[in-house]
């Protein structure tokens, strides 16, 4: 075999594991990084509903105005809280942002998944 040939079989050679090692590398990360980046908005889901515990502070407040006789007051409450409530701006561009990354982490995987496999 001349230099050349010899030159070029070592160059596949190593370009196919570097390119192993580097997918390797890219499907560990992606995914440890979705794990992460999962729990997050799981954590955070909490924030894109009402509290519970405000519907049932609006209801008992309600009857106790109806227990002391002030009518008025009990009629001027509102009976369902959560009806007006909705999530911050903040709140909802962070979710957008989490869920973009997760996607774009999982998208990752999936190109390191189809690397490895070709």
């Amino acid at each position: 075999k001349d230099n050349c040939s010899r030159f070029w079989e070592f160059h596949t050679q190593a370009a196919e594991e570097h390119d192993n090692n580097f997918l390797e590398l890219m499907l560990h990360h992606s995914g440890l990084f979705s794990t992460v980046s999962l729990s997050f908005i799981v954590v955070m889901e909490s924030n894109l509903s009402h509290d519970p515990s405000d519907t049932t502070n609006a209801l008992l407040t309600q009857l106790v105005q109806i227990r002391l006789g002030n009518f008025t007051a009990a009629g001027s409450t509102p009976l369902d809280p959560a009806f007006m409530w909705s999530p911050s701006a903040l709140t909802l561009w962070i979710q957008m942002v989490a869920y973009a990354s997760l996607s774009m982490s999982l998208l990752a995987a999936f190109a390191a998944v189809l690397g490895k496999q070709w």
